[in-house]
This record gives structure tokens, C-alpha cells and sequence, in this order.
């Protein structure tokens, strides 16, 4: 699961686009300005932003050039109320990976967070495989030796972040970074839960526990 910061100052278009990321099986932390934004980004971690252009205070613009003078490649997707080539060329100038243009369609800005994703993580397609393990981000939907599996939204959410960082060790505070929002309340076994029913669904080597340190996925030559 991707943990997604919404920048938008409009009330009304903010919830809607958080409730439209929730129902699609993001986490999403919704703040109406740049500053409240770099105050999220300084912490939690993200996968992608989405942001307004026009904010209150400082611009969407600024916001991008100030992160991406201090080397942050979190994509980002800018929403603006103006389809100008000028504004296209400053965003996209300033650092920004991909626009829409207000009004948008839900579904096509689902596609394209997808999209910057992948691209993201250097996927050409949206599917990661790693021996008997298959994983189709965009479908949400996992294969054991090409036999579909039934998991979760959950399950898919971690196993996601897991196999998009193969080979690299999480603990459990990154996982639940990742996984949650901040309206979101954790139990505390929560994702020791969800590893533990991976395992019965995929094998109990799928998911290697390094004690007091936290879970990886080793990649398979």
C-alpha cells in the first residue's frame, strides 16, 4: 500500500479525493497548505503526493522546488485549476512528475498515482515477481506457482511493501508508516497478524522474520 500526502486547501475537493484514495486501498493524510505539508513530510513517509498548485501562503510550485533542492524523488502529483502550457512547463520545471487538470475524474487520477508507481519503482508493468510469488499492483491481486491467492486488503498492502523493497529489511515502524494514516489506529499486533496469515497462504518462507529487527522478503535469483 502506498501511504499518499493530499495538499489541498478546498475543503470540499480534499475529502472527496481522501475518501476516493481510502476506498482504493491507500492510506491518505489529507493538510490544506505547504507548510502543514513539509511539517507531514518531515514525520511520516510517503510514497507520492498530490497536490494543489494553488495553495494559500506558499504555492504547490514552491513546495516542489524546495523538496527537490533537497534531493526528494517522492512523485508528485500536481492538481490545477488552469490547463496552460506555461503552468504545465513551471510545474513540471519546478519538479513536479505529472498534472491534472481540475475538474478530473476520480478514476483517471487513480490510474495515473498508479502509473507514477510504478514508474517510481522502475516497474515497466505493474506486476513483481519473485519465484513462486506473484504480485499485480494495479489488479491487487497475488499468484502462488500461478494460482491465484486470496488476500486481504491488508495482507496485499504489506506484502506489496515488502516485494517492492525485496531484499531490504523493515522493521515493523516502517511497515506501519507505510500501511497506515493518521486517523488510522493501530493495534499493536496488528501487522505481526497479517505476516502470520501471508504465511499460512503462502508458504512459511515467503516472509523472513530477522529477529528484533523486522521482516524481509529475500529475493530469488
Amino acid at each position: 500500500m502506498i501511504r499518499i500526502l493530499l495538499v489541498e486547501d478546498d475543503p470540499m475537493m480534499g475529502q472527496a479525493v481522501k475518501v476516493a484514495l481510502t476506498q482504493a486501498g491507500y492510506a491518505a493524510d489529507l493538510v490544506a497548505s505547504a507548510e502543514d505539508a513539509e511539517a507531514a513530510l518531515a514525520a511520516g513517509s510517503y510514497g507520492l503526493i498530490v497536490l494543489d498548485v494553488n495553495l494559500p501562503g506558499q504555492s504547490g510550485l514552491d513546495l516542489v522546488a524546495a523538496l527537490r533542492a533537497k534531493r526528494e524523488d517522492i512523485p508528485i502529483l500536481a492538481l490545477t485549476a488552469r490547463d496552460t502550457t506555461r503552468q504545465k512547463i513551471e510545474g513540471l520545471n519546478a519538479g513536479m512528475d505529472d498534472y491534472l487538470v481540475k475538474p478530473f475524474d476520480l478514476d483517471e487520477l487513480l490510474a495515473r498515482i498508479r502509473a507514477l508507481f510504478r514508474r517510481s519503482k522502475g516497474l515497466a508493468a505493474p506486476h513483481i515477481d519473485n519465484g513462486e510469488i506473484a504480485l499485480d499492483i494495479a489488479a491487487k491481486t497475488a499468484w502462488k506457482k500461478g494460482t491465484p491467492v486470496s488476500l486481504s486488503a491488508r495482507e496485499f498492502a504489506i506484502l506489496a511493501i515488502l516485494m517492492s523493497n525485496m531484499g531490504k529489511l523493515l522493521n515493523k515502524q516502517d511497515i506501519e508508516n507505510k500501511l497506515y494514516g493518521w486517523d488510522i489506529e493501530i493495534e499493536s499486533n496488528a501487522v505481526e497478524v497479517h505476516i502470520s496469515h501471508l504465511r499460512k497462504k503462502l508458504g512459511e518462507t515467503a516472509i523472513k522474520t530477522v529477529r528484533g529487527m523486522g521482516y524481509v522478503v529475500e529475493k530469488i535469483a
